[in-house]
Formats: C-alpha cells, sequence, structure tokens
C-alpha cells in the first residue's frame, strides 16, 4: 500500500496550477510583456512554460509508455515547446491553456495505477540516477511549476502585488492573534 498514489498526485498538482492560476489572474494583462531581466523569460512566456511543460511527461509515460529514454528526440520535443512559449496570446488565452493543460495532465496521473507508478525508466548514459521511478518522473511537472511560481511571486512583489498566498496567510496570522487576544 502507497500512502500517496495517483489521486494524491492529481490532487497536489490541481492545487498548485489552482495558485498558478490565481497568480496569472491577480498580473494585469499590460504586465504580461514584462521581463525581471534581460534573458529572462516575460511574465506570459512562463505561464506558458508551465502550461505546456507536463506534455513531456504525458509524451513518456501515457502516450509512449517508454521504458527508457535512450533514443528519445527530448530537444525536439522541447524545441516545439519553445516555439508555442513565443506564440503571441492575450490574458484570456494564457488562463485557458494553464485551466485545459493542467486538467489534462491531471487526468493522466489520476489515471496511473499503483505499479504504472512503481515502473521504473532508464535514462541515457552519463544521467544520474540512471533509473527513476514513473512516479518520480510525474511529480517533477509538479515541482517546476513551484520553481516557477516562486519566480512569479518575487515578480508579482516587482510589480507591487501582494501575492494571494501571502496575503491568506496574513489574514490568517491576524485572525489568531485576534483571537489570541480577545482571551
Amino acid at each position: 500500500m502507497t500512502y500517496y498514489g495517483a489521486k494524491e498526485l492529481a490532487r497536489s498538482f490541481r492545487t498548485v496550477r489552482d495558485n498558478t492560476i490565481k497568480i496569472a489572474q491577480e498580473i494585469p494583462e499590460e504586465k504580461y510583456g514584462f521581463r525581471p531581466a534581460e534573458g529572462c523569460r516575460s511574465i506570459a512566456e512562463t505561464l506558458v512554460h508551465i502550461a505546456v511543460l507536463p506534455r513531456v511527461q504525458e509524451q513518456l509515460h501515457a502516450t509512449e509508455h517508454r521504458s527508457t529514454l535512450v533514443g528519445f528526440d527530448f530537444f525536439g520535443l522541447m524545441g516545439k515547446m519553445q516555439a508555442e512559449v513565443k506564440v503571441p496570446r492575450t490574458k484570456a488565452q494564457v488562463l485557458e491553456l494553464l485551466r485545459t493543460e493542467g486538467e489534462r495532465y491531471a487526468k493522466v496521473l489520476e489515471g496511473a495505477s499503483e505499479a504504472f507508478l512503481a515502473e521504473q525508466v532508464e535514462y541515457p548514459e552519463g544521467m544520474e540516477p540512471r533509473v527513476k521511478s514513473r512516479f518520480e518522473m510525474l511529480i517533477a511537472p509538479k515541482e517546476h511549476e513551484m520553481h516557477h511560481r516562486g519566480q512569479l511571486m518575487l515578480v508579482e512583489r516587482m510589480l507591487g502585488i501582494t501575492p494571494h498566498l501571502t496575503r491568506h496567510m496574513e489574514e490568517r496570522i491576524a485572525a489568531m492573534q485576534s483571537a489570541q487576544a480577545g482571551r
């Protein structure tokens, strides 16, 4: 028995994606072209990158059910995704992409069996570790999204926006302090 399986993977991925969507909603559309530094992705490009990256894992595991990454054209797939990141989109289109791609990947996760999640996938020579479980690989998009979401929260601060998760934490702390003071 595992304590963290397909349903938990899907639920936690949806939670992370929902928080990313909230950030995307809070940032004004006129700021979507903002780049925090030269050579960085814009806000819109970062959000699209987040939206489409789970396609890599979907391709490897759900579509091809690969047991080895030896011979996989990773750079070809990443090139297609990079091109998609550069496609101009409105804020509404970016939000819809985040929603639809997120739900699509969550359904892939939801449908995974324990046996499927436990399967081992071989990496090419020179990569460490040489073998990973599908579980570890399928959770990677969530970890990747959280990394970029941290960047977006810093960008929100640069734009004068207090991130929603910070606001919620401040509200909870204020409520606890108020309750404690009332005792």
